[in-house]
Formats: structure tokens, C-alpha cells, sequence
């Protein structure tokens, strides 16, 4: 993970704090100073800046409902380790005036604990659950940095970009899905900024670590649950058959080489998988059964530009239509030219944002699609399945830089 540090052992913190707020107030008035901000500092206050934001005081923060937050906690894989992260960050919080804060990946704080000041303290900044802390939100911030960079952040004093932000540090640190290296979330140290300690670096990052491997083993307990129960299931079938989760992991296979994860199924839907072509998919409690629909081996999709992006899908006994967003029809026509040599992240990322540096946003708009379309879409490169056809209408859309209404995004 790397020293990520904003000081090092024996480093004066007030005078420090001093000098990084009129360093700040140098560099981000366009002034001259003698101590330059750390690059990845930079990066965000440029970032920050180009997004309009005001340094003085504080940007408008909107707090989302208690119903929303209870959603998204519910939704998140994270839930399932904010008992063990509470346990070893959230005591050492507590004990030494900083707070815990866990945020999902929008960087939506969705559980915050820790010293009872320093949680009133953070509430005057809108640090509070329900607010999203990204950089164009609240400015360079711990958890909205980590996210823009996909790496741990540690800031201190002037380092934020807002003014109100500068008697505090904040550490911070992307928690990834240990099996797809999906962003799930970022868990972040913060507190007044004269009591920070080299330590918390190290303590951060062990929580992330924490949190990954308690995901890691939730996995293979689940698995191993979906494949006892439908071991009667599996008996009673003949020929090739995997059985997936509800997100595409492989709890057991049958006549077909190992594969760890298959596009996510849907209902009603035909999925590619590699080794076995097409196959239609069979709900079963906490899964599917997958297995090959005979000699039909294409799937044929349909991308109609000439209104509201819509695609229209046919394959084995299947047919089904699904409206798109304009960022996804989008991604489609970038595949779709891409043809067999496909795209990497960074050059999708170029292609929808005009820089390589939006990989962790290029995963989760191809999750999104992906549960939108089902196992259409392969990755490393990422690039259309071997099994679909693809047509566009109308056939001019195919060389423009992007499908209507895509405009706005």
C-alpha cells in the first residue's frame, strides 16, 4: 500500500500546520510560495479548481435522507465488516479524539463512530452520514482524493482544500473487492489536525486490509452454502452445468474447465460463457444453474439510436428489450468499433472522459451495463463476447463520437 504520510516522525505539527495554510492561500490565490504542495495535493486542487469550487468557507453539502443511507448500507458489501473495523479502529478512535468513518463507493458516508467531540466537530462540516465527500463535492478531502487517485490519501491542515477543513487531517483508504477489484468503499481516520501520529497511516491501511479479507471469507462461506443447498438440484442433471451466485461466482462445475466468475445472469436472459457458448440461466435460491441451450451459438443485440437509446437482445429461446442510458449506449458503439482487439480501462476511460485517469468510474458504468445486459461484455480487454452480433441503427450512428442525448453527460 506504500508510505502515503502527509509527516514524517518528529515533525512540528503547529508549525507545520502553519505553513501548509499559507501555502495554501499562496498557491491557491496564484501566488508564490517558497513550500509547493505534495503532487498528488496538486492534482486534486487543480481538479478541484477546474470544478469551480470556493476555497473560503464551505461548499453546498446535501445530506441524504436516513431511509437512503439505511438503502445503501443494506446494499453494501461492507456491511458485513463494520463489526470487526468498529473493534480495531473505532476503540483507538474513540481513546484518542479522531473518528471512524466509512463512506461506499459514490463516497457516501454511511457509518461514522468514534470520540463524541470530534463527531460534533465533524457535524459543522457536514461530515456526517448521508453526505457525499467526494472532490467536487467538499474539495480535496481524504476519502474524495482516494477515490479520484484509487489510492490511500493522508492530508493535513492546509493540504484540504477548503478553509474549514484546515484544523483537521483525514487518512484514508480504498477498500477493494478482493475477487473482482471492484471499488466497494473507502474507510478514513480523521480528527483535529495538532493530534495526528504517524501511526494512523498504518492503522488505515490495516483496516482496509481488514475489511477485504473479512470479504474474502463471507465469499467462500456463501459459496459453499449455495452449494450444499443445491447439491439435490445438481444430482437429478446430466451434461455440462455451473452454479453461480447472484453475482456471477462459480460455487460448483460440472463437465466444463474451471472458471471462477461468468457474467452476472439474468432472468430470461441468454449469457455467454466461455468454454460452454451460450446458455440460458435457471433461478435458484441465492443463485443460477447455467447450462448450454443446444446449438444456437449467437446472441444478437440490436443498439437503436434513433430515439432513447434502446437495445433489443435475441438468443437460444430468448428476446428481450432494454433502454439504455446514453453513457452506455455510448460504451457499446466504443466496443462495437473496437471490434475483437477490444479496449483497455484506460483507453475507455480516454474515449468517455478524455484522460486514462477514470478507471475506477469506467468499472462501475461496465457493472452497471453488465447487470443491464447480462454477459455480453468480456473484460482485459474489455470487449464485446465472441457469441454477439452487433447491430447498430442507424448505420451512420456507428462513426459518430457518440450516440444522441449523450451530449449532457
Amino acid at each position: 500500500m506504500g508510505d502515503f504520510s502527509a509527516i514524517g516522525p518528529g515533525t512540528d505539527l503547529p508549525r507545520y500546520a502553519r505553513d501548509l495554510v499559507r501555502m495554501h492561500d499562496a498557491v491557491i490565490g496564484g501566488g508564490r510560495s517558497p513550500l509547493r504542495p505534495r503532487t498528488v495535493v496538486a492534482r486534486s486542487w487543480s481538479r478541484v479548481l477546474a470544478a469551480g469550487l470556493s476555497p473560503a468557507g464551505s461548499n453546498a453539502r446535501a445530506v441524504l435522507p436516513f431511509d437512503e443511507v439505511e438503502r445503501r448500507r443494506r446494499a453494501s458489501p461492507l456491511a458485513e465488516t463494520i463489526g470487526g473495523l468498529t473493534q480495531v479502529v473505532a476503540g483507538v478512535a474513540d481513546a484518542s479524539q479522531m473518528i471512524m468513518v466509512v463512506t461506499d463507493a459514490d463516497g457516501v458516508v454511511l457509518w461514522r463512530s468514534g470520540a463524541a467531540r470530534v463527531r460534533h466537530r465533524a457535524d459543522t462540516l457536514g461530515f456526517q452520514e448521508g453526505a457525499r465527500w467526494t472532490e467536487s463535492v467538499v474539495g480535496t478531502n481524504a476519502i474524495g482524493t482516494a477515490i479520484a487517485e484509487a489510492v490511500p490519501v493522508q492530508l493535513f491542515s492546509g493540504e484540504h482544500f477548503e478553509q474549514s477543513q484546515h484544523p483537521w487531517y483525514c487518512t484514508a483508504a480504498p477498500i477493494h473487492d478482493p475477487r473482482s477489484g471492484e471499488l466497494l468503499g473507502v474507510v478514513d481516520v480523521s480528527g483535529p489536525a495538532l493530534t495526528l501520529h504517524p501511526a494512523i497511516t498504518a492503522l488505515v491501511g490495516a483496516a482496509a486490509r481488514l475489511a477485504e479479507g473479512e470479504i474474502a471469507r463471507g465469499q467462500v462461506d456463501r459459496l459453499e452454502r449455495l452449494r450444499t443447498a443445491a447439491m439435490p438440484t445438481l444430482s437429478a442433471l446430466t451434461g455440462p452445468v455451473l452454479l453461480v451466485d447472484e453475482n456471477g461466482w462459480v460455487a460448483h462445475s460440472s463437465g466444463v474447465a474451471p472458471v471462477r466468475r461468468i457474467g452476472i445472469p439474468n432472468a430470461g436472459r441468454a449469457v455467454h460463457v466461455p468454454g460452454l457458448g451460450l446458455c440460458a440461466t435457471e433461478p435458484l435460491r441465492g443463485g443460477w444453474v447455467v447450462r448450454p441451450v443446444g446449438t444456437e451459438a449467437t446472441i444478437r443485440l440490436t443498439l437503436d439510436l434513433t430515439g432513447t437509446p434502446v437495445v433489443h437482445a435475441t438468443g437460444g429461446e430468448t428476446e428481450w428489450r432494454a433502454a439504455l442510458s446514453a453513457r452506455h449506449a455510448e460504451i457499446l458503439l466504443i466496443l462495437h468499433r473496437a471490434g475483437a482487439r477490444g479496449v483497455t480501462v484506460a483507453e475507455l476511460s480516454t474515449a468517455l472522459h478524455g484522460d486514462p485517469d477514470h478507471a475506477v468510474a469506467v468499472r462501475a458504468e461496465l457493472s452497471r451495463l453488465r447487470r443491464t445486459l447480462g454477459a455480453v461484455i468480456e473484460s482485459r480487454p474489455y470487449r464485446l463476447a465472441p457469441s454477439v452480433r452487433l447491430t447498430v441503427t442507424p448505420p451512420e450512428a456507428i462513426g459518430n463520437p457518440a450516440p444522441r442525448g449523450s451530449s449532457s453527460i
